[in-house]
């Protein structure tokens, strides 16, 4: 089997695809949360925070050979793990909120069987009676 035989092979499996069709979606989807979370939630949040910002937040750890300051910059890591939250509560809201509009309604009745289900099961006792 040719090299190119065998990439084909492995390049055409449903695995491969389905995969590259979820990075594709994942990275639309990635736009739509970055949105979500940018435009509509952070500037409701504006206000309840104020001008929060741990981005500039560093501890000096020492100096480079040019004299500048070599930094630890924790309120980067801060600032980005507060998002990564935001984002996160941003996605479950939204996730929950599609579950609820999947929920079948509490009140509604089950379906009755289909017409080749009660004719099956018309079959069934006929055949029980003989």
């Amino acid at each position: 089997m040719s090299l190119a035989s065998e990439f084909k092979e492995f390049a055409m499996k449903g695995n491969v695809i389905d995969l590259a069709v979820g990075v594709v979606i994942g990275a639309a989807f990635g736009k739509i949360v970055a949105s979500l979370v940018g435009d509509l939630v952070m500037p409701l949040l504006s206000p309840l925070v104020g001008s929060i910002h741990f981005s500039d937040l560093s501890v000096a750890i020492a100096t480079d050979a040019a004299g500048k300051p070599v930094l630890l910059k924790y309120g980067m890591f801060l600032q980005t793990c507060l998002e990564f939250l935001i984002i996160a509560l941003a996605i479950f809201v939204v996730i929950k909120g599609i579950n609820r509009l999947k929920r079948p309604q509490p009140g509604a009745p089950p379906p009755g069987p289909t017409k080749t289900e009660a004719l099956l099961q018309d079959i069934k006792d006929l055949l029980a009676r003989r």
